[in-house]
């Protein structure tokens, strides 16, 4: 949460366009998009975001393999491990290339370099880590010593050990002495070694794995772990079930403009800046700033005699940091969340499989949103105990179902829908419907809706 307020819980960052015009996710999936290399990626995703996973995925044109839904997180052993489990039914010695969604690599031909190395070791019985190329003591970043190189296998090193994230002195020393690097959290194995691995090092994680599978179950695009099986997976990183124990760790070593992009600082760092070493994104306009990232979402945002601050303004929230002290922000977010802010854990725009809600205005016994319905798309059928709404289309056309009459309405036409009736709304056409809905009562929370009929499964 080191990104708040542009990432919040239910929106974090990997599906955020952060380093470019696209999402972190579209950008890694594009990064192995190349048919004459890669296969077709399965992803393993929380399912809370499978829906705009499928649908940022959709817009770059990548075809998954697969998204697997999560039930619950367990850390990066078990996702790993329940890949590896679907890819070896088909190939067992299939290799598997691990990317997090959410890292930055801007040289992307260094990137296929040392995959490819990685790749020779791999073949050969090796599980190996990309190890990057440190340019400053990070504290934020654990870190690999290399040994020797790995015979026949270019540019790929057994690795000494892993080392935790160290303080500045130890991260300092670390520098001087050479041959550590960066650990990237990537990684590149063959399918059934790996596997062999985790059944000696962490069975117990082999074993929920192979239960969840067992108990999966398709929905709709995805295939959905069993959730009573999982849960008893240990939560635990691949770093620490595998890697520091396995006799087959090895590293390349490389310089890719890798960024992990964990905090407003890291932004900073690989941002296209002005004259005066400014990032400036959106809508800003400077006078006498120097060393400072700002980002403005929505609003303009001026700033005037500043220097080395961090100014992310958007459309419900402000945060003000110094740039040397941005890893604080989780903290801060941590402090929000106690005092039940809802800004911690939502946009004032909130995405769901038929589209998104964005909110505009509430006060006491009213709040008016803004719905935005996808072509062919339709919301759940559904009554409310504590309010009314009131619907205007402003684009597109709406069929409305209210109780047992169905109806089509246009541009500049409304309709009221009274507390307690059963109603549903659907975009019949292929472009977006825009309405803006105004409810009232005496309770307006998005727990007030039964839901009688779902298409996406959804319950409650």
């Amino acid at each position: 949460m080191r990104l708040w307020p542009l990432s919040r819980r239910a929106y974090p960052k990997h599906l955020l366009p952060l380093a470019s015009e696209r999402s972190l996710l579209q950008d890694t999936a594009l990064r192995v998009s190349d048919g004459r290399i890669f296969e077709k990626p399965v992803f393993v995703a929380n399912e809370a975001y499978r829906f705009v996973i499928g649908e940022q995925l959709q817009a770059v044109g990548v075809v998954p393999r697969t998204i697997m839904l999560e039930p619950v997180g367990r850390n990066t052993a078990p996702a790993i491990t329940a890949a590896a489990l679907v890819l070896s039914r088909e190939v067992p010695e299939a290799l598997v290339l691990v990317l997090p969604s959410d890292h930055v690599i801007e040289n992307t031909e260094a990137f296929l370099t040392a995959t490819a190395m990685a790749a020779d070791a791999a073949r050969r019985g090796a599980i190996v880590t990309f190890g990057i190329t440190p340019k400053s003591p990070e504290t934020g970043y654990g870190y690999i010593k290399s040994a020797a190189a790995i015979a026949g296998s270019p540019g790929c090193f057994s690795v000494a050990r892993f080392i935790e994230k160290p303080d500045r002195t130890r991260a300092q020393a670390l520098l001087s002495e050479g041959g550590h690097f960066w650990n990237s959290g990537m990684f590149l194995f063959r399918a059934d070694r790996y596997l062999a691995e985790v059944e000696e090092f962490a069975p117990d994680v082999a074993a929920a794995c192979r239960a969840a599978l067992a108990e999966s179950s398709r929905d709709l695009d995805f295939l959905r772990l069993g959730e009573q099986a999982f849960a008893k997976s240990p939560s635990i990183s691949i770093d620490y079930a595998v890697m520091e124990h396995t006799r087959a760790a090895a590293v390349v070593p490389a310089d890719m403009g890798w960024s992990d992009v964990g905090s407003w600082s890291a932004l900073w760092a690989i941002g296209r800046k002005d004259g005066q070493s400014n990032v400036t994104v959106g809508s800003v306009v400077t006078r006498d700033v120097r060393n400072s990232y700002i980002r403005a979402d929505r609003h303009l945002v001026a700033a005037v005699g500043i220097e080395s601050l961090v100014v992310v303004v958007t459309d419900d929230a402000v945060l003000l940091a110094g740039k040397d002290r941005t890893e604080e922000v989780k903290a801060l977010v941590e402090e929000l969340e106690r005092r039940g802010q809802p800004e911690a854990v939502l946009h004032s725009k909130v995405h769901r499989p038929w589209g998104s809600y964005q909110q505009i205005d509430v006060g006491p016994r009213f709040q008016v949103k803004r719905i935005t319905v996808k072509p062919g798309a339709k919301l759940s059928l559904q009554k409310h105990a504590k309010r009314a709404e009131h619907w205007v289309v402003v684009r597109g056309t709406a069929r409305v179902t209210i109780d047992d009459r169905i109806f089509e309405l246009h541009e500049n036409q409304s309709t009221y829908v009274p507390l307690g009736s059963v109603h549903r709304l659907e975009n019949p056409s292929d472009a977006p419907l825009d309405i803006i809905e105004v409810q009232t009562g005496s309770y307006l929370g998005e727990d007030d809706i039964v839901r009688l009929d779902d298409v996406y499964g959804r319950a409650g």
